[in-house]
């Protein structure tokens, strides 16, 4: 019998033609997978033509007609391909509440996710792994090739209307879920892209304003997280915001995006603008710009080639542009493997790790005499009250300007199909009627009639508009205000859910029995709830923002800070708190917030004890290793979120306490555990450090630095100090 030998080889499409990828790369040498990604994309970018580099520089809605079943939509998030230089058409989709926004219409399915804000008050590494590699796995599964997130602004104004999008007020928090959720996205070979690149703290008027704040607040608070997600989570590209940032435009501001981004992070990756945030073709290109998001109107051909004729710009500088894109499409394999078919999701586990996420992410504010969770034993009867968006539906989380946007969804849980679904799984008979609110009379007399009274509120926050204040506003023809002082005054234990996008006040508050915080859950809406209230899940959410306790406070305690006024016809905001925004400010000022943040109960209790710092004495290089026990005292598993703030010498001017190391521990009853955390001062959140402006560096001061174990940042248990004397 004649031996046959088989040699088994990687193979490349290059439009219609299967070539192998050897062959590929003997005519298209940047094809050789063997090179390094940067030599790969400057030898793709020498082969180019100056058309074909100016049609890649910009995204341009386009029929994908390589990829049945995507029908065409206007978008704007597609460059299409070249197939004669096999490189591959980009297909973004939006973020972060999802996979949704996307280049085909409608919408493939994919899985409705908790919002960003909820991910953020998990305090959970695993929960933003998780949700990373959803979004990244579906991504892909969808045919596309970048998701357009992590949403990575900072909670200073409450009323922010995009809050939801965000991770609260502490760039630690928000930056260690970023890495995160970055590292498990593009573990998938799609490229992260967070947003909006610097200080789009607010919507009113956000193309247009003016962002005015000095440099160090810049470095410590709104660049910070960015620092960590470039840096640690080696994101492959960002997305620049609206506004101006000290008087230029953030998508062609060169401090930001030369100096700061790749001169002082070392990023390689290539900036991209939000929609219509470019608003110039030279000073873009020249400020550190790489793509234009959706149909070319700065980087249109005519105005390129103008600027070129002109020797305003240079083929040179478009050159770069294109490197730095495909420098990361060649580093996760998008030339190598292109993203050109659907691919199967398992839509029901995705739906369970939603359940789980919206669960560890829900916050308990109040839960006087034990109110929950609820017995289902003892009870016959629930009273399910609140507006239809909120009571009689699964609350998603939507973006694009009025919402637009929301993820398609396999399946979704009602309110009260969880209850019932809970109840029937404790064996329990009791009957759940649902009132909507809008008859305040009926709706009093079914809580009076019930042993529970469940109220679901909330708000609607949405992308282009920020909340004028902090109250639960009317909805669905209910007003929401009148609804809960009137059914809490008629039944004193009755369970508040809310579901909304950041802050609110409560001058209810005192008058109910608890209040539970869901943010918008997403599609297992129904069941996470239900599971907290009745017990099957013991909720460990810690708020990543802090509530206030009046309108007006903090970072928008005058109008010249939120949302601004007029300054040479612009809007501009100035940042004067400086340092003092969200939980530093409330330290600074000796406020009282309603929540503060960290904040979260259990239905059971922890004890925080034996606390060690390693060395005691530093020379502000040495890792600082923190240890301590943590034991839950209760009778029910939870879990705790111990956190660490430091407090710098009275030289740095800073205020109180910063956030510098937290760890989520989950116990058995009776159980404890040692936790270690280190404090590393060369990290990229910079803990014990001060930006210096004018040696546009980071420093660390002699002197010392008590630190503080808490389980909130107004809940401190435990302190030490430790010294710092720099070599």
């Amino acid at each position: 019998m004649k031996k046959i030998s088989i040699t088994l080889r990687r193979i490349y499409c290059v439009g219609a033609l299967m070539i192998p990828l050897t062959a590929a790369a003997q005519t298209l040498p940047w094809m050789n997978p063997a090179l390094p990604a940067e030599s790969r994309a400057q030898l793709l970018v020498g082969a180019m033509t100056l058309d074909e580099k100016i049609q890649q520089i910009a995204m341009n809605p386009a029929a994908n007609t390589n990829l049945p079943g995507c029908g065409f939509l206007a978008s704007g998030r597609h460059i299409e391909g070249i197939p004669r230089l096999a490189i591959p058409t980009v297909r973004m989709t939006n973020g972060p509440i999802g996979v949704a926004g996307g280049d085909c219409s409608p919408d493939p399915q994919a899985t409705g996710v908790p919002t960003q804000l909820s991910t953020a008050a998990s305090w959970d590494r695993d929960v933003w792994n998780t949700w990373g590699d959803i979004v990244g796995q579906e991504t892909r599964a969808n045919a596309h090739t970048i998701f357009l997130a992590p949403g990575m602004n900072m909670g200073r104004v409450p009323n922010n209307g995009r809050n939801f999008e965000y991770m609260g007020e502490d760039p630690l928090l928000t930056g260690s879920a970023a890495v995160a959720m970055t590292q498990a996205i593009q573990a998938h070979g799609v490229l992260a892209t967070p947003k909006h690149f610097v200080a789009n703290e607010q919507e009113t008027q956000r193309q247009t304003m003016n962002t005015v704040v000095d440099q160090r607040t810049l470095h410590e608070l709104y660049l910070l997280p960015f620092e960590m997600v470039v840096k640690d989570g080696q994101a492959a590209s960002l997305m620049c915001s609206y506004p101006r940032v000290n008087g230029t435009f953030s998508c062609e501001n060169s401090y930001i995006l030369k100096t700061v981004l790749r001169d002082q992070w070392g990023f390689k990756g290539f900036v991209m603008s939000d929609r219509g945030a470019t608003q110039s073709t030279v000073p873009s290109i020249k400020g550190g710009l790489d793509l234009e998001f959706s149909t070319p109107n700065w980087f249109s051909p005519a105005r390129i080639q103008t600027a070129l004729a002109a020797g305003q710009i240079t083929t040179g500088d478009i050159d770069t542009m294109l490197q730095h894109r495909y420098y990361e499409m060649f580093k996760f394999g998008q030339f190598d493997n292109p993203i050109n078919a659907f691919t199967p999701i398992d839509l029901a586990a995705n739906g369970t790790k939603a359940r789980v996420m919206a669960e560890r992410g829900s916050v308990l504010l109040k839960n006087a005499n034990g109110t929950l969770p609820v017995n289902a034993s003892q009870i016959r009867s629930i009273a399910l009250i609140g507006p239809t968006t909120f009571a009689g539906a699964a609350k998603f989380p939507s973006t694009g300007p009025g919402g637009f946007i929301t993820v398609n969804a396999p399946y979704t849980v009602t309110p009260l199909q969880g209850l019932k679904n809970v109840l029937a799984s404790l064996g329990s008979s009791a009957q759940v009627t649902f009132n909507d609110g809008t008859d305040l009379n009926s709706a009093v007399n079914l809580a009076k009639a019930s042993d529970v009274a469940i109220l679901m509120v909330g708000d609607i926050s949405l992308e282009g508009v920020d909340r004028q204040d902090l109250k639960l506003p009317v909805r669905d023809n209910v007003d929401q205000e009148a609804l809960v002082a009137a059914v809490a005054s008629a039944k004193p234990n009755t369970v508040v859910v809310l579901k909304n996008g950041g802050p609110i006040v409560m001058p209810w508050v005192d008058r109910v029995g608890a209040v539970l915080e869901a943010w918008y859950p997403g599609q297992e809406d129904g069941n996470a709830v239900a599971n907290l209230l009745f017990g099957l899940s013991n909720p460990s959410g810690k708020l990543p923002i802090t509530f206030p306790s009046a309108e007006r406070q903090a970072a928008t305690s005058t109008q010249a800070q939120w949302p601004g006024v007029p300054v040479n016809g612009v809007l501009t905001a100035t940042y004067s708190e400086g340092l003092s925004m969200g939980y530093r400010w409330y330290d600074a000022q000796h406020v009282e917030p309603q929540f503060p943040f960290g904040y979260g109960l259990s239905y059971t209790s922890f004890a925080l004890s034996n606390l060690s710092v390693t060395p005691k004495l530093s020379d502000g290089t040495q890792p600082i290793i923190v240890s301590f026990t943590v034991q839950n005292t209760g009778r029910v598993e939870g879990a705790e979120v111990p956190q660490i703030y430091v407090q710098l010498p009275a030289a740095a001017g800073e205020p109180p306490k910063r956030l510098v190391g937290f760890q989520k521990v989950s116990l058995q009853p009776g159980e404890s555990k040692s936790v270690t955390i280190t404090i590393d001062p060369n990290a990229s959140n910079h803990p014990l450090g001060i930006f210096d402006p004018t040696a546009q560096a980071w420093s660390t001061l002699a002197g010392g630095y008590p630190l503080y174990v808490g389980t909130s940042s107004r809940n401190i248990v435990l302190s030490s100090i430790l010294k710092v004397v720099p070599r």
